[in-house]
């Protein structure tokens, strides 16, 4: 693929502020579990930290009436960490962390992050890979569905305290959003962009 230059997408500024009071030592979480692997590979001893993590399910929401892609913004400590911002622009996604279906927690994730009731025969499995192999592994499962304004059912913006902003991104300029390295992002849109745009490309 050929290399794109910069995109000249304009995003908002974000409303939103972070005041980073202390960064702690992890001792206990229901989210993650830090762990060491010791183990031997071709005779050679090894040690290898790992984090046990759910795993999760991850959605390309696309705006029919728009023509534009759904996404949502929010904040990352981890991603602070790493440009003092902090803010991502990521698809709708959560963790499987109950006994439904990955259709069905990707239903209700929709719901609760942008707002949108879709029904689940309307959700497309496109495939199913592994994130941050090098020290998680968590399987994601990545499905597709298309949205109207007849599914809107409320705001979306998330539940419990999260602060989610619902962005909508014109298909025209998403290419160009994929490639700006000023924007922070993560693999699975990029893999989801690439995936839409293929598809486009085939049908």
């Amino acid at each position: 693929m050929s290399k794109q230059k910069s995109s000249t997408v304009k995003i908002p500024n974000d409303i939103a502020k972070i005041e980073v009071l202390e960064i702690v030592d992890c001792f206990d979480s229901i989210y993650v579990k830090p762990k060491s692997m010791l183990y031997t590979q071709n005779g050679v001893e090894k040690r290898w930290d790992i984090v046990d993590t759910h795993d999760s399910v991850a959605i390309l929401l696309y705006h029919s009436e728009l023509d534009a892609f759904v996404f949502v913004k929010q904040f990352r400590p981890a991603i602070y960490l790493k440009n003092s911002d902090g803010f991502t622009y990521e698809l709708c996604a959560g963790i499987v962390d109950k006994d439904l279906s990955c259709e069905q927690i990707a239903k209700e994730e929709v719901l609760e992050e942008t707002g949108y009731d879709v029904p689940l025969e309307r959700f497309e499995r496109v495939s199913a890979f592994y994130t941050a192999v090098g020290f998680a592994g968590g399987r994601q499962t990545f499905f597709y569905a298309v949205v109207d304004d007849g599914m809107k059912a409320n705001a979306g913006g998330g539940i419990d305290f999260e602060d989610i902003e619902v962005v909508y991104l014109k298909r025209s300029e998403a290419k160009a959003f994929m490639f700006d390295e000023s924007i922070a992002t993560t693999s699975g849109l990029m893999f989801a962009l690439m995936w839409y745009f293929e598809r486009e490309t085939n049908q």
